[in-house]
């Protein structure tokens, strides 16, 4: 592997991102959040490089326009493969490419790709270097502080500064080591303890990097306790479990005066959209899923949640039931 230059770090801040997440954080979720929070980063799921090679492109890329700024989180170990599904990622107008050096799953493990790459920083490297090569794109790293039995500390520090030599600006550092024996993907997201420490000294130790941390950020008010130490926060389960905490993230985190008028202004500025994609032959439920936390912890929610989940799955719903779900939560419904 050659030393290549640095990375350009892009031209937008990125002080605060969603975390990409299996499963959720699909295109449909991805044009919701945007009704709350305009400049947040938004990261697709995690999508396999051989996916885009032999899958169906289009139903793996394909984004709308109001997603911007939007980066492809991509997984895999083969760095051409890589590099071409990075260069697909750059011709569909993605924003940034991302590579998952965190995934635990066993899946992702017997594929060799995911956290189990902590133990490989110079395949990382050689991947990061094929895509930055690809693309003229931010190549960037989202990964754990180690593996198993492996040292948090000696283990990402050294995976740090071998992948930085590849190019790589801004690595996103999920705070906890994965244990890839014995958890579940989802013990591995609340197990391990947060070593937030180690992610603060590896900003010390390489000030010229862009480093974003990551997990078990439950508020705006505890990501911007980071920023004076970090670049920016990643914050996944709360923005899908509590979306409308995101309504003052413009404001906050990056000096925007936008913010949602409230949340049925939301819920009416889907509706277009999900007529469109209905149109397009996406059913109801894949988009209002979604949506069913929206007005979690307010008066009409629970009715809200209950109606959609009971009747956006049926033969023939449409707009009209979030139409009839939205007035669940009016007051004179609440009076009634």
């Amino acid at each position: 592997m050659t030393s290549t230059p640095p990375l350009p770090i892009p031209d937008f801040r990125t002080p605060l991102s969603v975390a990409p997440m299996i499963d959720w954080t699909d295109r449909h979720f991805r044009f919701f959040l945007r009704r709350i929070t305009r400049r947040s980063r938004l990261y697709t799921e995690m999508i396999t490089s051989a996916a885009l090679k032999y899958g169906d492109k289009a139903r793996h890329l394909d984004f709308d326009a109001a997603e911007h700024p939007i980066a492809l989180q991509l997984g895999g170990s083969d760095p051409q493969e890589l590099a071409e599904a990075a260069r697909m990622g750059a011709d569909w107008g993605y924003d940034e490419i991302n590579l998952n050096v965190g995934c635990p799953s066993d899946r992702v493990q017997s594929g060799k790709f995911g956290a189990c790459l902590m133990a490989e920083p110079e395949l990382v490297a050689r991947c990061v270097e094929a895509m930055a090569r690809a693309v003229p794109l931010p190549v960037t790293v989202k990964h754990r502080l180690a593996i198993d039995e492996m040292d948090e500390e000696e283990t990402v520090f050294r995976f740090v500064s071998i992948v930085r030599e590849a190019g790589c600006q801004r690595f996103i550092v999920h705070a906890r080591k994965a244990w890839l024996k014995g958890l579940s993907p989802k013990e591995n997201r609340d197990v391990p303890p947060l070593r937030y420490e180690l992610v603060h000294a590896l900003k010390d130790r390489f000030p010229d990097l862009d480093l974003s941390l990551n997990g078990g950020i439950r508020s705006l008010d505890e990501a911007a306790a980071h920023l004076p130490h970090l670049d920016g926060v990643m914050i996944g389960r709360l923005a899908y479990e509590d979306p409308w905490s995101f309504a003052e993230a413009d404001r906050r985190f990056f000096g925007d005066a936008y913010a949602p008028e409230s949340r049925a202004a939301v819920v009416q500025a889907m509706l277009p959209y999900i007529e469109r994609r209905m149109g397009e032959g996406v059913p109801l439920k894949a988009i209002t899923r979604h949506m069913l936390t929206l007005f979690k912890g307010q008066p009409g929610g629970r009715a809200w949640r209950r109606y959609l989940s009971e009747v956006a799955h049926r033969p023939g719903a449409g707009p009209e039931v979030v139409d009839a779900a939205l007035r669940m939560t009016e007051p004179s419904s609440l009076a009634a």
